[in-house]
């Protein structure tokens, strides 16, 4: 086990804590830039939409699983980068700025679905974002002129400054950098004092405002910051597909956003990774599965939402960290083996706050 010793402050802003993650970030890096030589275009083009959940992901963690709000709409904020990048391109913009403009644009979006949200929680705000799923499904369905409603809207090819991103290859490297860049940019906001208001405001609302954290400012700002992201993610969603319709943006992604992160780890930028991951391999093992199944069992249409509805139920059940909880078993046991405890990950009993006012 690794005994980190601080003798300066500046060693609590560095983003590894020592060269054995340095190293180790390193050879992720260096495999996953080889991973298109290495690998078919098939199995690139599935890690090409891990990345591109992985980016929902850390939005939607930044306000579900740091800051305690849940919101059932995310689909909606996906299509508005979506769309928002679709548009901006048969203009004729640059791809740069119009992946900035997606942001923008959900992020405002998501300032005005934040500021009514301000007065409700829990059960009733679930309700408000799954409402704003709804209204902004039936706008992209009702503005032909603009989305091309129910036919659709086509991409053209992506070019960033003259280099034609026309491979799967390509398109690998593009969406991998901008992975990067998010989690850098959400490691580096959970350590500021915004981020640290954001883990405050989940742990207990009343507790945060005792010490004067401004509870409707930085519930915004989670909200608009989720939103932007999720524009991001939506833009290199178009891009990925070269199509979307608003079929592809409905309540039942929005849920299975949700679920997705849950498995994963809430709380955890590694959670958002490793349930991205999770949601794509698992869909390609079942498809997998179904030629190996009985007829009775692998051609039934309701085979997928069953299995992750019974992963769900179990890791809720048996282990609420989700697959990074299991992790940091994983890797607490190689730390300190053979001198582990017996019961040592034994889970102890948990009590419900109250935080009602009298």
């Amino acid at each position: 086990m690794r005994f980190i010793f601080k003798t300066r402050y500046e060693q609590d802003l560095v983003l590894f804590k020592h060269g054995g993650q340095k190293f180790w970030y390193a050879v992720l890096v260096a495999a996953l830039l080889l991973a298109p030589l290495l690998f078919s275009e098939y199995f690139i083009s599935q890690l090409v939409f891990i990345w591109i959940y992985s980016v929902v992901g850390l939005g939607l963690m930044l306000l579900v699983g740091y800051t305690g709000q849940v919101s059932l709409g995310h689909a909606a904020f996906l299509a508005m980068g979506a769309y928002t990048e679709a548009y901006l391109q048969a203009r004729g913009w640059p791809f740069l700025l119009s992946l900035s403009s997606a942001a923008i644009v959900s992020g405002v979006t998501g300032i005005v679905v934040g500021l009514p949200a301000l007065r409700v929680k829990g059960i009733y705000l679930s309700i408000a974002t799954l409402s704003f799923g709804f209204i902004v499904e039936e706008a992209v369905t009702r503005a032909d002129s603009i989305t091309g409603g129910n036919t659709g809207i086509t991409l053209g090819n992506l070019e960033i400054f003259g280099w034609a991103v026309d491979s799967e290859a390509a398109f690998y490297y593009v969406s991998l950098v901008v992975l990067i860049l998010c989690i850098l940019g959400v490691m580096n906001l959970m350590r500021s004092p915004t981020g640290r208001a954001f883990v405050a405001i989940r742990d207990s609302e009343i507790s945060a405002q005792s010490m004067g954290i401004h509870l409707a400012r930085y519930k915004t700002i989670a909200f608009a910051l989720s939103a932007a992201l999720t524009g991001v993610a939506g833009a290199l969603y178009a891009h990925k597909l070269r199509f979307i319709s608003p079929e592809q943006f409905t309540i039942v992604q929005s849920i299975e956003l949700l679920i997705m992160i849950v498995i994963g780890g809430l709380g955890s930028i590694y959670g958002a990774i490793f349930g991205a991951a999770f949601w794509i391999l698992a869909q390609q093992l079942i498809v997998t599965a179904k030629d190996w199944l009985p007829p009775e069992i692998g051609q039934q249409t309701g085979l997928q939402p069953t299995i992750f509805g019974i992963f769900l139920v179990a890791f809720v059940l048996f282990e609420p960290l989700g697959i990074y909880g299991l992790w940091l078993k994983v890797r607490t046991f190689l730390e300190i083996f053979p001198f582990y405890r017996k019961g040592m990950f034994k889970r102890q009993k948990s009590y419900m706050k109250s935080e009602r006012l009298k």
